[in-house]
């Protein structure tokens, strides 16, 4: 009886303990990976075996000689290690582009992941970076860094008001050769490419974006380390976060980081080095060096590995997300499965010049360098997929950006010239990276809704001369003011523009300007300010002057001063003379034009720019 109790107990022990395991979250539970291989214990002449996929999502095993240690490559106290590829099909493709992150393997133990090559090398040598080097970069803490505080950034007016927005580029210009890794244009090594040992090349595949509007935003994508490629690839639904078991990214399958996705598709391919548990390593160097990031990691296939004599490279198509990918650093990428990533959706209802309405729906990675780059191709390709990309055109721009927490930013531009396409885009993400680089750390954007409006004609005018109906007037009485206007073809007409004096007018003499929204941005003392909190700077975007319309402003001479992104006009003597003490010195800006009054006219057919000053005398 007691046997038969013994063994009943331990059946009972098993059943519950399998229970256990299969209700045990997946994704969460602890997938114990291979033992590791020392790095010190590696020596020339050992052999072991790679995997990654070459054609579907299988993974296929393929032949690695090991031929030595390079100690402090590719950056101090790390070590690369130099191995020989052989197998049919290595030797067929070499080492190609999307490779990275192959976990290398000697006697079960795993070594590292196939980071490096020799490009135009004639045989498949490969840099190996040690699996140690990818656990221990992800295992300092860094995870958290985005729940630091930040300091808040000075803003310019100029900069929120711009249509020509630029990205603020951390890296110089890389050289266009196709696919091979990036070197610094007029680097004196561009002569010894060959010889020098980089890391793979990862082509970011963008889908549904013209090749034309990738050459024309090519500096801005190469500065930053991406090299874009046009239609090698297939698109990615905008699919929800998706079950992971415990096949999910077996060591050497595919691996897809996505920058967009839905009607444009922007992801990169590369390997899966180790899973341990709901953490995924991978690529073996970094994607863009972004540090903390929040991109959707998806699974993905491949259709083939396409050999070519310059350098071989993946043709993957985006699957399934199944987590997000929390860290881009010098060893690789580091993921989390079963965590979604925050996109920004972007919805597009483009009106062209032909009466016609196409809707686009997209989202992209929020990311203060990536988001404003990836609005700015986005929009312009959106306009220029249906309409001319030069020559005369007139677009209208009309939409929200929604801000978690705060009051919606309202888009109203209206552009007339023959870049209208790259103003339209620009006027975009310029407040995006305003709000995104402002270095508070609630900014969220919850969505974008635009609505382009577009025309083959060009509606432009410039503002020639002003005219009073009289030089005096009283306070609270309306004086007419008339704007001369000529178009680029010749033809003159005339805005008439009611102006009525304040009832609290000081007497004396105003000074009456009439100019563009941008002209009078210009002519502001107040240039640029330090947002005290995200509210502040959500408003200064929503009152910056929009050039495509007049502004009629009263000024009095008198001293005044702005600061932060106040005006104060008219000071008391007391006050400017507090302002202006010996123990007082900085924080505000002092101006000899104080304004009185300010009206917006509404937008005319044509866009008006420059500007003219008349001056008017208050009398009793």
């Amino acid at each position: 009886m007691n046997r038969f109790a013994s063994i009943f107990s331990a059946l009972l022990i098993v059943t519950l303990a399998s229970i256990a395991f299969a209700q045990q979250p997946v994704g969460t539970s602890k997938v114990n990976g291979p033992e590791l291989f020392p790095l010190e214990d590696l020596r020339p002449g050992m052999k072991g075996t790679a995997r990654t996929v070459f054609s579907g999502s299988e993974t296929q095993e393929f032949n690695v000689e090991i031929l030595g240690v390079l100690p402090g490559f590719p950056n101090p106290r790390q070590s690369a290690i130099i191995g020989k590829l052989s197998g049919s099909n290595v030797e067929k493709t070499g080492v190609f582009a999307g490779m990275s992150g192959s976990p290398v393997y000697i006697d079960g133990k795993i070594v590292g992941a196939i980071a490096f090559s020799f490009p135009f090398s004639k045989e498949p040598i490969a840099g190996i970076t040690p699996i140690k080097h990818m656990i221990d970069i992800f295992n300092k803490g860094a995870e958290n860094e985005r729940a630091k505080p930040r300091e808040p950034r000075p803003v310019s007016f100029a900069q929120l008001a711009g249509t020509d927005w630029k990205p603020d580029l951390p890296k110089p210009a890389v050289s266009s050769v196709s696919l091979l890794a990036p070197v610094t244009a007029g680097s004196p090594l561009m002569p010894l490419i060959g010889q020098q040992m980089t890391p793979i090349a990862t082509p970011l595949v963008f889908s549904g974006i013209s090749q034309e509007s990738l050459s024309m935003f090519a500096p801005q994508l190469m500065a930053s380390g991406m090299l874009p490629v046009s239609g090698v690839g297939g698109s990615a639904a905008i699919t929800p976060l998706a079950e992971v078991t415990n096949n999910t990214f077996p060591p050497g399958s595919s691996i897809s980081v996505q920058l967009v996705r839905g009607d444009y598709s922007l992801a990169a391919a590369g390997t899966v080095t180790m899973r341990d548990g709901d953490r995924i390593y991978a690529f073996g160097h970094p994607f863009l060096s972004l540090g903390a990031s929040d991109m959707p990691m998806t699974e993905s296939s491949v259709v083939t590995v396409i050999a070519n004599m310059n350098n071989s490279f993946k043709l993957a198509v985006p699957g399934q997300m199944v987590g997000s990918i929390a860290q881009d650093r010098a060893t690789g990428i580091y993921g989390l499965l079963s965590r979604a990533p925050k996109m920004i959706p972007v919805k597009v209802n483009l009106h062209t010049s032909r009466d016609k309405t196409e809707t686009y729906s997209y989202e992209v990675v929020s990311d203060s360098f990536l988001t404003p780059i990836l609005l700015n191709i986005t929009v312009f390709n959106t306009i220029t997929s249906s309409e001319r990309v030069l020559g005369e055109s007139t677009i209208a721009v009309k939409g929200q950006i929604k801000v978690k927490g705060q009051e919606a930013i309202q888009i109203d531009r209206r552009f007339s010239a023959n870049n209208s396409p790259f103003q339209a885009a620009g006027s975009i993400a310029g407040p995006v990276a305003s709000l995104l680089t402002s270095g508070f750390d609630d900014v969220q954007l919850d969505g974008i809704t635009l609505d382009i409006s577009s025309s083959e004609m060009k509606y432009a005018g410039t503002l020639e001369r002003i005219t009073l109906d009289r030089t005096e007037v009283r306070r609270g009485e309306k004086v007419e003011v008339q704007a001369y206007v000529r178009t680029e073809s010749g033809k003159q007409f005339v805005q008439r523009i009611p102006v009525q004096i304040p009832e609290d007018a000081a007497l004396g003499q105003l000074l009456v300007f009439v100019g563009d929204g941008g002209a009078l941005q210009e002519g502001s003392p107040a240039k640029a300010f330090v947002p005290q909190d995200l509210s502040q700077l959500v408003r200064a975007i929503n009152t910056v002057k929009k050039s495509d319309r007049l502004y009629v402003k009263l000024f009095r001479i008198t001293a005044g001063a702005v600061i932060g992104t106040s005006e104060l006009p008219s000071l008391p003597p007391s006050m400017v003379a507090t302002l202006n003490s010996d123990r007082t010195s900085g924080g505000y800006t002092p101006t000899v034009l104080s304004p009185v009054y300010e009206m917006e006219l509404p937008p005319a057919e044509f866009v008006i720019s420059g500007q003219q000053l008349i001056a008017i005398d208050v009398v009793r």
